[in-house]
């Protein structure tokens, strides 16, 4: 089975003067702005890494969540973090890096047990297999 999800970019101008619009064919994202002033100087839109970011963050959540049913566990609330690192190379630009940071709250999970669902959902979830970067994990039960 193939499921196939879609998204687009528009874009217009020159690389520091132009401006792009990424959408989602969910809505989620309609026409949200995003260019080199919201990717390398912190000013207002989106850019990819974040995006990124943000898709891996809700991967990992949702395989930890299988993995901890899996488990017969079921977490009371889980909030992760990613950071992506965008670093400078040779030949241009490279994502190097995601570091995740979870906090958890599973009733019935035992830290070892968590730790080892946990580093599985990393490892497993579909962004994880994407991203050719080095993936780390901050997991702490709460």
């Amino acid at each position: 089975m193939t499921i196939v999800k879609k998204a687009s970019a528009e874009w217009s101008g020159g690389l520091k003067d132009g401006k792009g619009a990424i959408s989602t064919e969910s809505g989620a994202l309609e026409k949200y702005p995003y260019g080199f002033a919201a990717r390398f100087e912190g000013q207002k839109g989106t850019n990819p890494e974040e995006l990124v970011g943000a898709a891996h963050a809700g991967c990992f959540t949702m395989a930890l969540s299988l993995i901890l049913g899996e488990a017969g566990l079921t977490a009371s609330k889980m909030e992760t973090k990613a950071e992506i690192s965008l670093e400078k190379q040779d030949d241009g630009f490279a994502i190097t890096a995601s570091h995740l940071t979870l906090r958890a709250e599973i009733p019935g999970a035992s830290e070892d047990q968590f730790q080892e669902l946990a580093e599985k959902a990393k490892a497993n979830c579909p962004l994880s297999k994407l991203l050719n970067a080095k993936i780390t994990l901050d997991a702490k039960l709460v």
